[in-house]
């Protein structure tokens, strides 16, 4: 669950004007990112702003029409997703998409798929269960029969089981109570802290900021503004439409 920091100080994850389309539609528009290695990056933006589609460009499940994505300093554009997995960069999809009619240890198996060391996927299940008690507690449990967030704690815990170097989370917050939301962005600071590189995208900004190195934030597809997490903590605009703060007369 480690991940080895780039030798040569290039991201780890770079978008160079990055342009997408579905159809017709222009979605993202000259979008550049950039993750180094051992940061929490955070994506911020509203619906419909282009964060899920940074995360399938991510993935490999969109393609860019103009543009280039670059993981350890190689270009991925043409890469397939199952390569990009076994390369290092694991999905937390949104909305979780376990197998429901699988058991919770089925569904921490698939996110061992592309590998074949047996002892070390055995070492990883155990991190696993160290970090998620109740995760073990239900392995033999029906994942569709979980609660929300004992599906989200499932859907890292499979992610994890690819010794991902760069965990990629698509609205992991989303459906959650508010304990759970809390107890999740502590168990993302965990998996950081063992040394994994972690790009989140998440609407729900003050959790995000409160744990992130920096940010990006992003409307109608293209990024308005970037920062530490700090500075975007501060900046007045996304006090006023992210953190809910309501500027007076």
């Amino acid at each position: 669950m480690s991940s080895a920091p780039t030798s040569d100080g290039r991201p780890l994850l770079e978008f160079r004007d990055v342009d997408t389309y579905y159809g017709e539609l222009h979605v993202l528009k000259r979008v550049n990112y950039e993750i180094r290695a051992g940061e929490i990056v955070c994506l911020l933006g509203g619906n419909a702003s282009g964060k899920s589609t940074t995360m399938k460009t991510v993935l490999g499940i969109v393609r860019p029409a103009r543009g280039t994505v670059l993981y350890r300093g190689e270009p991925i554009n043409t890469v397939p997703t199952s390569e990009r997995v076994r390369r290092g960069i694991a999905p937390v999809p949104e909305a979780r998409r376990l197998f429901p009619k699988m058991t919770v240890y089925e569904n921490l198996e698939m996110g061992a798929f592309t590998r074949t060391d047996p002892a070390a996927i055995q070492e990883d299940l155990e991190r696993v269960y160290t970090l998620f008690p109740r995760v073990r507690e239900r392995r033999g449990q029906l994942a569709g029969t979980l609660s929300g967030g004992e599906q989200q704690m499932v859907a890292i815990g499979r992610a994890l089981m690819a010794r991902p170097n760069l965990l990629c989370m698509d609205e992991p917050s989303m459906g959650l109570s508010p304990a759970f939301v809390e107890q999740v962005f502590e168990i993302i600071q965990a998996i950081n802290r063992q040394g994994t590189t972690i790009f989140v995208v998440e609407q729900n900004a003050n959790m995000a900021l409160s744990i992130a190195t920096r940010g990006y934030v992003l409307q109608t597809g293209q990024v308005v503004l970037s920062g530490t997490a700090k500075s975007l903590r501060e900046n007045a605009m996304i006090r006023e439409a992210y953190l809910g703060e309501i500027k007076t007369a």
